[in-house]
């Protein structure tokens, strides 16, 4: 199993058990979820692509970050259509959205707040998979943790890219910053159980 301690160490928290139970109780909604968390991770990759063309190592770690994403889709879809779990329209979860709240507007500010958004989400993505795995059958916990690679790499890329547009400037405490957002929206109740949700309270 790939080690992710450097995700679990950066993230301010892990994610709690609430969340856990949720994603046991809710399997299709989690796949369904994933696939649309693979498309949307797919489609920032390639928005970065065409917004800074002028960084090469961007648009190569964009390209191959994409691909990957895209045939991490490819895989869930399958599993989902082996299990007979239909491809269905359902709300985004908050957590995305809430991220990119505080991004700044300016150049190169909003290139360095959104690759670190970025670097959060699949830093979550990657201690979540690690998380549930034990929980899952013996497909889905194999898939699971053979996505913990790429994923951690993903992480890796985001920040590196982040400090690299900043030069010589510092990004920890912008980095600090959407930790804090982001150990609130993880910690915190949602109405409906997604991917990047916070835990769930049981329906009476």
């Amino acid at each position: 199993m790939t080690d992710i301690t450097p995700i679990t160490d950066f993230l301010k928290c892990e994610t709690p058990q609430g969340w856990i139970d949720n994603a046991i109780a809710n399997p299709a909604i989690l796949l369904l979820d994933h696939a649309n968390c693979e498309k949307k991770a797919a489609s920032t990759a390639i928005q970065l692509m065409y917004r800074y063309v002028s960084d090469f190592e961007l648009l190569n770690k964009m390209s191959r970050l994409a691909r990957e994403e895209l045939r991490h889709f490819e895989q869930v879809i399958a599993i989902m259509q082996s299990r007979g779990i239909a491809y269905e329209q359902i709300s985004a979860a908050r957590y995305a959205a809430e991220l990119r709240k505080p991004v700044r507007t300016h150049e190169p500010a909003r290139l360095i707040d959104t690759l670190i958004v970025g670097a959060i989400i699949e830093a979550r993505s990657c201690e979540r998979f690690a998380k549930l795995a034990p929980f899952l059958d013996d497909e889905l916990q194999k898939f699971y943790l053979s996505l913990l690679k790429s994923e951690a790499r993903h992480f890796q890329d985001y920040l590196q890219l982040a400090q690299k547009a900043a030069g010589d400037e510092s990004i920890a405490e912008r980095v600090e910053h959407f930790l804090l957002l982001e150990q609130t929206l993880v910690m915190g109740e949602d109405d409906e159980f997604r991917f990047h949700s916070g835990p769930v309270e049981a329906q009476a």
